[in-house]
């Protein structure tokens, strides 16, 4: 994303009927082709495209992936289903908030023929095959088409952004609490019921997979209260989003290695969970909570 490696992860399923877990961007489409050639998927092979939600760093590429993949069944939370088919919506509205950047980011989400398209509703199942399962939970904390989807035979959680967002390099653990949708109750609701499933393992899509299930998720409802509670003070004091923005990152930067580290580190962790669309985020649901 962005030409960076290390941002956006997509995941294959390897069995008797291929997933694919997320497509990143659009602009990476090509890469993920290529990758999964490398892995003996080709054209007629991936039985099954799954994505958390709709944002464009996790779902950009579905048009394009649906197109290479012609077998393929797309999947998706209902709410985010009209978008994969006719997305001049979610597209107009992401350029009104990256304006030229957007083409950089993310490129252009072509529409996917809306036959292909499975929708999920607070619950459902994706055959892997041979008896195995990819179970979808509504979890709509970061976004309200957002779901956790958990492997029944590696006991693997996609957690897509809803425990946060993930550094290896550093292993600093971020919230991500971007607008129109965040909500703090909803939020560590989805994080308890992550807990509640039982994961042998987090696969984060910003970035990679994590063993420590109890200690990440328990860090990502601390860092939501973090971030909730210094946006409460801004918030309190009447401060615009730029002065929140600031004070907020201020106060939170000795909590992230990233920031210590070399630029192009503290660049990418800012790419991944970047502080004004956090506090943009917070303040909405503040603004919505109590005006």
């Amino acid at each position: 994303m962005a030409g960076y490696s290390g941002i956006t992860a997509g995941y294959l399923i390897l069995g008797d009927r291929p997933c694919l877990v997320e497509t990143g961007t659009a602009t990476s489409a090509p890469v993920v082709r290529d990758a999964l050639a490398s892995l003996g998927v080709g054209p007629g092979d991936l039985a099954t495209i799954v994505v958390t939600h709709i944002h464009l760093d996790h779902a950009g590429g579905v048009g394009d992936l649906a197109g290479l993949y012609p077998e393929a069944e797309i999947v998706v939370h209902e709410k985010g289903a009209r978008h994969l088919a006719d997305p001049s919506r979610l597209m107009a509205s992401a350029r009104m908030v990256w304006g030229d950047k957007l083409d950089v980011l993310f490129g252009e989400m072509s529409p996917t023929e809306a036959a292909r398209i499975r929708a999920l509703g607070d619950t459902g199942s994706v055959d892997l095959g041979n008896g195995r399962t990819l179970s979808s939970h509504y979890s709509p904390g970061h976004a309200k088409h957002h779901v956790g989807l958990i492997d029944s035979g590696t006991g693997d959680l996609y957690v897509g952004d809803a425990a946060g967002v993930y550094l290896p390099q550093t292993g600093d653990l971020r919230p991500a609490t971007p607008p129109p949708d965040f909500d703090l109750r909803t939020a560590l609701d989805s994080i308890a019921l992550f807990e509640a499933l039982g994961p042998q393992r987090l696969l984060f899509s910003h970035y990679g997979p994590v063993d420590d299930v109890q200690a990440t998720l328990e860090r990502s409802a601390e860092e939501l209260r973090v971030w909730v509670d210094l946006t409460r003070q801004a918030h309190s004091a009447g401060m615009d989003l730029d002065h929140a923005v600031a004070m907020v990152r201020d106060r939170t930067r000795e909590r992230y290695a990233a920031l210590q580290a070399d630029d192009a580190t503290a660049e990418q962790f800012e790419l991944l969970s970047g502080a004004p669309s956090n506090v943009a985020g917070i303040l909405h649901w503040l603004d919505r909570a109590q005006p």
